[in-house]
């Protein structure tokens, strides 16, 4: 069933709705704008520079790859101009009345659009968000009736942010492929015809941001992931299981890129796949812009290369639409089995309950 409103609804209430109050252990740990430096930051001016620049930038992201999974780029060669107009018909477009933005409901399967939240069928807890979803590549599959039409100009800009993005994802995946000792092409050619999704999130102000998530913790699954954040702050990253996590610091026109899943195992681990999430807060709206780079359906996904005294991280080649149903299928199992356990610990404490209220003698009766 179609939504009937979108989140604005919900800013000016006192309290969090419950559909979005997430348990204790999933709850924000740092703030949205307690900013940190420690993912590193590389400028790609002399990447293209075989015999100057190009071997002290690739170390760079090869150890960035290593470490975190994560790290922003600057001096990509992506026009400011362009990024700035994709951004600012993004603002327009969620600050349209709801009615305007549920014309492109993407609810109940269809491909690309708007939706309220983004949680998965069989999962409780909804993020605290609101997407358009442009399904960009391949070309020739587009549809161009689900790309929202207001603000008017916004399909133009599209397209083109989507063909710069594709190309700049490349050419990191290049640096991958020649650091795997590969041919620079090796990475692309594994997604077979690479599959891009623009996703443009936006996370209105909360109620209360310390009890939700604009969006839950994970790792993508696809191959690479190019974002632009706005100035405000909430995009936090983990590379200790969730122990520690910091705010990533938003850097006016650079791009953080981040790994997926598919990219780790096709390094058989070396590289990791960033572990992620999005926190919300009470003062204002936030925007972020995602460009997923992922193999087609069909892509083999498997090690490319296993090194020396290195066992393959995967029994056995499986393609990309079976790995990412198996993912998909544990985090609703898991979800299942929480809700479960938090049931399971509230008629527990319904039963001490009703002991402590009754006399000892019909206790020990």
């Amino acid at each position: 069933m179609a939504p009937t409103k979108t989140l604005n609804s919900l800013v000016d209430e006192k309290t969090l709705e419950s559909s979005f109050v997430r348990d204790e252990d999933e709850r924000p740990k740092v703030a949205y704008n307690k900013f940190s430096n420690e993912i590193p930051v590389i400028s790609l001016i002399g990447i293209e520079d075989v015999n100057g620049m190009r071997e002290e930038i690739c170390k760079k992201i090869v150890e960035a790859c290593e470490e975190w999974g994560i790290f922003q780029i600057i001096d990509h060669g992506v026009d400011m101009k362009l990024i700035s107009e994709m951004t600012r018909f993004a603002k327009e477009f969620f600050d349209l009345p709801p009615q305007e933005k549920l014309r492109f409901d993407m609810s109940g399967g269809k491909k690309g659009g708007f939706i309220v939240s983004s949680h998965l069928q069989g999962e409780t807890v909804k993020d605290w968000r609101e997407i358009v979803t442009y399904f960009s590549y391949p070309i020739g599959k587009r549809d161009y009736s689900r790309w929202p039409n207001k603000p008017e100009g916004w399909i133009k800009v599209t397209k083109e942010y989507s063909e710069k993005l594709m190309n700049l994802a490349c050419k990191l995946l290049e640096v991958l492929s020649e650091a795997m000792g590969l041919e620079k092409e090796a990475l692309t050619k594994a997604c077979v015809d690479m599959d891009q999704k623009v996703v443009v999130n936006y996370y209105p102000k909360c109620p209360q941001p310390d009890l939700t998530l604009g969006l839950k913790r994970h790792t993508d699954p696809g191959t690479i992931t190019l974002l632009v954040q706005d100035q405000v702050g909430g995009l936090q990253a983990t590379r200790d299981d969730g122990n520690t996590w910091i705010t990533v610091q938003p850097i006016q026109g650079a791009f953080i890129v981040n790994l997926g899943d598919h990219g780790h195992y096709l390094s058989n681990g070396r590289f990791k796949n960033a572990d992620h999430q999005a926190v919300v807060n009470s003062n204002c709206s936030r925007l972020s812009i995602a460009t997923f780079q992922n193999p087609a359906p069909e892509a083999k996904v498997y090690p490319l290369m296993v090194r020396e005294g290195e066992k393959p991280i995967l029994k056995e080649p499986i393609s990309f639409s079976e790995m990412y149903k198996r993912k998909m299928n544990k985090d609703i199992e898991i979800s299942r089995l929480k809700k479960v356990a938090k049931e399971e610990k509230q008629l527990q404490n319904l039963d001490k309950d009703k002991l402590e209220t009754k006399p000892i003698e019909e206790i020990l009766a």
